[in-house]
């Protein structure tokens, strides 16, 4: 009897603190493995809400969009957190809310196929070439790329980064622009499937730098919380844990 009361009790704390998590709807691009995989619920930043936000006493809910959709699922109240945005893009979109702080930072370049002999300096340099970008590049990576993108009969922007990776190998653009880790975990995806020969060597040109990015909360007591544990990854080395399962899912 004393063993069953005991099994009841701890039920109904069970229960009890599952009733009370807040349940945060987070906003994704759905096409940014190994930040972002949809089809496992996973990925680095996946991985960073939740460490984040489920000490905290939250339940995360990710809703995947297409890149561009997701700030416009936000500003409809359909999610409670958006990814991938900065101060700059807050402003620009005219979003209201609660900024965490620099999360995570992507580190963009040009590629393109050695054989091409290019010898990129500037952003401008692109301006006559076949570029296909990430959905949202425009208004993301500042004045010079965005001028430079508007002057360029042959710019383009998909939301689908494998595609990316497919038409340079492919020579059907001259350019595509992307994160490192997005390229090689892409590049390693195509070289499995086996139908485009990706062993041509590639340049890479660092045009762009960092683009700091970090999360944006209807709620300041979530951001709060979630700026708070951040701050604990961080420190304790576990931030850098994440960082290092993921990196070798792109080492080939």
């Amino acid at each position: 009897m004393h063993a069953l009361t005991t099994l009841v009790f701890f039920f109904i704390i069970w229960t009890n603190t599952a009733l009370s998590q807040e349940v945060l709807k987070v906003a994704f691009g759905n096409a940014l493995a190994p930040w972002v995989m949809p089809e496992s619920d996973d990925g680095i930043l996946l991985d960073l809400v939740s460490e984040t936000l489920a000490p905290a006493g939250y339940k995360i809910s990710s809703v995947y969009y297409p890149y561009a959709r997701r700030i416009l699922a936000y500003r409809q109240g359909l999610v409670d957190v958006v990814s991938d945005v900065n101060p700059e893009v807050i402003e620009r979109e005219g979003l209201d809310g609660f900024f965490s702080d620099i999360t995570y930072s992507y580190t963009n370049y040009a590629f393109a196929l050695k054989n091409k002999n290019y010898d990129f300096r500037k952003i401008s340099d692109l301006g006559q070439y076949r570029i296909l970008s990430w959905q949202g590049a425009t208004s993301t990576l500042g004045e010079e790329y965005a001028n430079m993108a508007m002057n360029n009969p042959f710019y383009s922007e998909h939301y689908n980064q494998e595609l990316q990776i497919k038409m340079l190998y492919l020579n059907r653009v001259d350019v595509i622009q992307l994160d490192m880790q997005i390229f090689k975990y892409f590049k390693s995806k195509v070289t499995e499937i086996g139908a485009i020969d990706t062993t041509q060597a590639v340049d890479t040109f660092p045009l762009f730098g960092k683009n700091e990015c970090g999360f944006l909360f209807r709620s300041v007591k979530a951001r709060d919380d979630f700026n708070r544990q951040l701050k604990w990854l961080r420190n304790s080395g576990r931030y850098d844990q994440i960082f290092d399962r993921y990196s070798k899912l792109t080492e080939h």
